[in-house]
């Protein structure tokens, strides 16, 4: 008898309906799958076996053909155990099929018949609702997770016997149920505060501005100058996720396998910082089969990239076109897949190799050669793609025992979504856009249209400090959210003079 159980596959961050079909029939007892399987679901030939036989089913002594299909995707992990599970306990006629048609089915199945929970059963359920799928049966870990998706039944079992009642008799079971925003909501960010930075009121004001226009920034300043310590501040000074942005960076996260929580949403913006080792596919994502890498996991959030003239610099020439796009594409042989990888990029790093260039307290023992190939190991294409360049001095020492506290995140969080909001209203008719950063060479002609004194003053900073044509736009959509935070709607003097002092190290030695 032939029974086929639909489950589905993950390409990149969504997926693609799969189907398994399994044909019981006459000849000698044994398993074939086919169907381009890896070595994992070649495997679950197996697992299921001993599964079902420990779960008091009959195994069918015959010769039993499992076919996934489209035979033209590779199909990898643990997750077609169920599908397979219940394909065989559908063709031997041990369960109905009634219901099959209707229902994706995925998991993995241990040898006593109970079921393990699985990577990327968000973007599955996501593409489920999209297909009219009426519903999806998963193990239990995953069963929240899943009921985050509006629209779709999810049912979550914890054993193979569980799958087969609710076949048999699916008026016995109710759907999980979820608060969808329960999470958002409730949410409080819990992480540093700015209050503990003292001083330090211009590398406030940049970070202020990075979280209102989602804009690229770099810390430079000597060891000490406080760079890490303003950098780790930034997630706690941006606006809460919306449902949809919290249901795109979740996806991510499932596919990763990273949710510390099953049964929730992530509701605070990623912060991600790699080590200064981190090779480029670790970076942008890679492999045989393709998984995000930190630049997608800060989707919506943050990437920390501490000392920068430490990484290699073939490695940071990887962030350049995600940084333009907003997505990082990554090809292989059999498939292409797409990240996004909307990111606010913070990095710091030293003004020179003994770090101390510029210092007011220690003078700098490196040669102007020295520096130049320091800041070499930087291309100019990359810096261009920094909006804000901040230099960082330390505190002197009467600044560290009696400078007070500074301001709490709370009311610059604020501040920062009240200019957004204004943002967002101008960005009405453009929903692809987000933030600011964002905005490309139409937009800047429309929104960020400057007087006489302004363009003066835009174009001597071009001729002084030698700036692109990129950097000149990182300029003005700098100005357009210093505005915004001005609650000003068209740009003024003073808000492009502010956003050039923070290019003022585009040709640091």
């Amino acid at each position: 008898m032939l029974a086929r159980v639909w489950s589905a596959s993950i390409v990149g961050i969504d997926a693609v309906k799969v189907g398994a079909e399994v044909d019981v029939s006459g000849g000698l007892p044994g398993i074939v799958v086919v169907g381009l399987p890896d070595a994992a679901v070649q495997e679950s030939r197996e697992r299921v076996k001993a599964a079902l036989k420990n779960a008091g089913f009959a195994f069918p002594m015959r010769k039993i053909v499992i076919n996934l299909t489209p035979a033209d995707l590779r199909k990898e992990g643990p997750s077609f155990d169920l599908p397979i599970s219940v394909g065989i306990l559908a063709a031997s006629e041990q369960v109905s099929a009634d219901l099959l048609g209707d229902y994706l089915f995925l998991g993995e199945v241990s040898l006593d018949g109970s079921l393990r929970p699985v990577a990327g059963v968000l973007p599955i359920a996501a593409a489920a609702q999209k297909l009219g799928i009426a519903g999806l049966v998963v193990p239990g870990g995953n069963a929240q997770e899943a009921a985050v998706v509006p629209g779709l039944a999810v049912y979550g079992f914890n054993h193979l016997s569980a799958v087969a009642e609710f076949l048999n008799q699916p008026e016995h079971h109710l759907p999980v149920q979820v608060d969808r925003l329960q999470d958002l909501t409730q949410s409080q960010f819990t992480g540093a505060d700015l209050k503990d930075v003292k001083g330090q009121a211009h590398a406030r004001r940049a970070l202020e501005i990075a979280a209102a226009g989602g804009h690229n920034l770099i810390f430079v300043g000597p060891p000490g100058s406080g760079k890490t310590m303003l950098a780790r501040r930034l997630p706690g000074i941006l606006p809460p996720l919306s449902f949809a942005e919290a249901l795109e960076v979740t996806k991510i996260h499932s596919v990763a396998g990273l949710l510390k929580n099953k049964g929730s949403l992530v509701s605070e913006r990623p912060y991600r910082s790699p080590h200064h080792s981190a090779s480029g596919p670790s970076l942008v994502g890679g492999g045989s089969y393709p998984r995000p890498g930190e630049i997608s996991l800060a989707h919506r959030g943050v990437l920390f990239l501490d000392e920068l003239t430490e990484f290699k610099r073939d490695v940071l020439e990887f962030l350049r076109q995600p940084l333009e796009d907003g997505q990082v594409t990554i090809s292989r042989t059999r498939q292409s897949v797409s990240f996004p990888a909307q990111f606010t990029l913070v990095a710091s790093t030293n003004p020179c190799p003994c770090g101390y260039f510029g210092d007011l307290i220690q003078a700098c023992t490196c040669s102007p050669r020295q520096r130049e190939q320091y800041w070499g190991k930087l291309s100019g294409p990359l810096m261009d793609r920094i909006d804000l360049q901040v230099a960082v001095n330390r505190l002197k020492p009467e600044e560290i025992t009696r400078q007070p506290l500074g301001e709490e995140s709370a009311p610059v969080r604020q501040r920062v979504k009240a200019g957004r909001d204004r943002a967002h209203i101008r960005f009405k008719l453009e929903p692809t856009l987000a933030c600011n950063a964002q905005m490309q060479g139409n937009h800047l002609r429309q929104w960020c249209q400057l007087d006489d004194t302004s363009r003066n003053l835009l174009e001597g900073a071009i001729r002084k400090l030698g700036l692109s044509a990129r950097a000149s736009d990182r300029i003005l959509k700098v100005a357009r959210t210093i505005a915004d935070l001005a609650g000003d709607d068209a740009l003024k003097a003073q808000h492009v003079a502010e956003a050039i002092q923070y290019r003022t190290i585009d040709r640091m030695q």
